[in-house]
């Protein structure tokens, strides 16, 4: 009964320190009890002149940065955009999902923008030599900026200006049904003498933070993913203190900014060197970015280079078509391996019911119901341990001045009454490590942005408009206290019935989909926990009847 307490104990001691970690990252506050993510290389300086950054490939290699230049706004619109390409640079400089909100156009998310508070780009251009890069003015080639009904595909064509001899087409092809957009680029050589670019796309984007559920903290900033090194991110702090560790080269991968429930990223054609660069631009903006060498051009010839640019929502099945290990942009951490099996079905469930809620209610109930052999072993344990909670606090008042003694006169009782004092918390303990990847599991789903339940649950993602489910939830939990055996120790009492109202503070601004899992997942476990606890005491009294 002791172990059990004490591991109560611990549950409650780190649910209060989550609560604190999460109340940090919500108010913008650094962590306290974990290092930020990243490896330690060496620092690069981010002291530079405004937007100019000098990269390693040579000493004459520079990303450029701004440019006072004004270019024209060239309005795209797709099935699944609405998107805004500036002639400066050719950048893709806005750009709106449209069908992220279960078909609620309030809920649509506009991820590249730029606006006199908030800047997030996907820009492309060349290096090595002055050529054409993001700060020149291109010409919009003339062409459709629609995507017709009856058409799959809509291309939309820019000029650069002739520079040094050099002349850039840049084409974005949006694709019907799908986040990916192809992007090429066409280089001519219209000079006298052989010229060697480089190549770079890059995202661009400051740290200000994306619209999260309160007290649960998401990752924000970039990402990327090679065969060698596999899924590696940084928090835009990491950039900061100089642990961007990226690797030279690599003929594989993507880069990408990640937000909740939302990606961006540039994934490398197979088999083409390129190198990976994260730094800070300026103190407000961060970059991720390949640098791709483009093999010498002679004079009068032209090379051609596809690339494919993803944004769109972190959609497990979307991302595994899209890139080898884009789909861990969707990251559960360290209960990835539970949590991926969760997911997958609660999205067959899903299928089957068409609505995210009730799917909610049937996968928790799956749950219990697998969970139900260790539930009721631990419930028997309780029932055994609430049922000689008298002669227990008999022994303790009779030795209370001898600690030793009154152990030892516990374990003969427990001996005697065949009680495992461990018996109703080892269940719990194994439960935890599912019930902590359910969580993460609807906190990172997309799906559930919009997804109706029934009557007032209209969006899954957001925290219940009138309280109602965590109402339900405190008086559950309630509900549970007074099912399982009163501590001895008054004060301890008096804190387990604290709890309920504890944990009911962080539930009325969590999701409505994690605050529905956890109310069916109570109510689940007090029907078991009464129908053992009767069971129980109606075997105690046949016992009793036998004996007399």
């Amino acid at each position: 009964m002791e172990f059990k307490r004490s591991v109560l104990w611990i549950i409650f001691a780190v649910s209060l320190m989550m609560l604190f970690e999460n109340w940090q990252h919500y108010n913008g506050r650094p962590s306290i009890f974990f290092a930020s993510p990243g490896s330690k290389v060496s620092q690069q300086a981010t002291s530079k002149e405004p937007e100019q950054l000098q990269t390693e490939a040579t000493n004459t290699d520079v990303v450029p940065g701004a440019s006072t230049a004004v270019g024209e706004l060239l309005q795209i619109k797709t099935d699944v955009y609405d998107a805004t390409v500036d002639t400066l640079g050719g950048t893709l400089s806005k750009l709106t999902l449209t069908q992220v909100g279960n078909g609620k156009p309030e809920l649509n998310v506009t991820l590249f923008d730029k606006t006199s508070t908030h800047t997030y780009l996907a820009r492309t251009g060349l290096i090595g030599g002055h050529f054409p890069n993001h700060q020149d003015v291109f010409k919009a080639l003339p062409g459709p900026r629609v995507l017709a009904d009856g058409e799959n595909t809509l291309k939309v064509q820019l000029e650069a200006p002739l520079k040094d001899g050099v002349q850039l087409i840049k084409s974005y092809t949006f694709t019907r049904g799908s986040y990916v957009v192809e992007v090429q680029h066409e280089i001519i050589n219209t000079g006298t003498q052989p010229v060697k670019p480089t190549l770079y796309t890059e995202l661009v984007r400051d740290s200000t933070p994306v619209e999260t559920p309160r007290f649960s903290h998401t990752f924000i900033g970039p990402a990327f993913y090679t065969a060698q090194q596999h899924f590696q991110k940084l928090g835009f702090s990491d950039i900061d203190k100089g642990k961007a560790n990226t690797p030279v080269r690599t003929d594989n991968g993507w880069i990408a900014l990640v937000q909740h429930h939302f990606v961006s990223a540039w994934i490398a054609k197979s088999g083409a060197a390129r190198e990976i660069y994260i730094d800070k631009i300026n103190p407000t903006l961060y970059r991720i970015g390949f640098k791709e060498p483009v093999s010498e051009i002679k004079p009068g010839e032209r090379v051609t280079l596809s690339d494919q640019l993803f944004a769109g929502p972190q959609e497990e099945r979307i991302l595994e078509n899209v890139a080898p290990g884009l789909e861990l942009v969707k990251d559960y951490g360290w209960v990835t391996i539970i949590a991926k099996p969760l997911f997958w079905l609660l999205e067959k469930i899903h299928n089957l019911l068409g609505n995210w809620g009730w799917s909610i209610v049937v996968l928790t109930f799956l749950i219990k119901a697998v969970f139900f052999p260790l539930s009721a072993a631990s419930y028997r344990s309780m029932a055994r341990m609430k049922e000689i909670m008298p002669r227990m606090q008999a022994v303790r008042e009779r030795f209370k001045s001898d600690p030793q003694k009154m152990n030892m006169a516990l374990m003969e009782l427990y001996r005697a009454e065949k009680v495992n004092p461990f018996g109703g918390c080892l269940p719990v303990v194994v439960q935890i490590p599912v019930f902590i990847s359910l969580y993460w599991v609807l906190l990172s789903s997309v799906e559930m942005r919009g997804a109706p339940w029934l009557g007032w649950i209209q969006d899954l993602s957001q925290q219940d408009p009138y309280f109602i489910l965590p109402i339900l939830m405190a008086v559950s939990m309630l509900l549970q206290t007074r099912l399982n055996p009163t501590p001895p120790d008054p004060l301890q009492a008096k804190l387990m019935m604290a709890m309920p109202v504890v944990f009911s503070i962080m539930f009325f601004f969590f999701p409505a989909g994690l605050v529905l899992y956890y109310v069916v997942n109570n109510v689940l476990s007090i029907s078991q926990q009464w129908y053992m606890t009767t069971k129980s005491g109606q075997a105690s009294k046949m016992k009793k009847v036998r004996a007399t």
